[in-house]
């Protein structure tokens, strides 16, 4: 796995790598607000994950994941806050974004 020295760098590298729509998690699916779609943890792969702790606060702390999909061909992004900030998804999710 790759080191980035922060978020900000990581995506853009990534977006220049073709990571290029931005995926927001909904509860039981990732969407993308750019063309409208909404894709099951079926329908998309995770390529890469990277996780940045905030330097000066805890309360900053993030997951950036690469995103692909195949079947739809398009690659993305997708920033998620972890601890006491995360997101209420479905065990269908949680297994997909699991990064241990």
């Amino acid at each position: 796995m790759r080191d980035f020295s922060n978020l900000v760098e990581a995506i853009n590298i990534l977006k220049k790598e073709g990571y290029t729509e931005d995926f927001d998690l909904e509860s039981d699916c990732i969407s993308c607000s750019s063309n409208k779609l909404r894709l099951n943890p079926d329908q998309f792969h995770i390529d890469e994950y990277f996780r940045f702790e905030g330097t000066s606060s805890p309360d900053d702390s993030s997951i950036l994941y690469a995103i692909s999909s195949d079947s739809l061909n398009i690659k993305g992004l997708m920033i998620n806050a972890y601890g006491i900030y995360a997101d209420d998804i479905t065990a269908e999710m949680v297994n997909k974004l699991d990064i241990r």
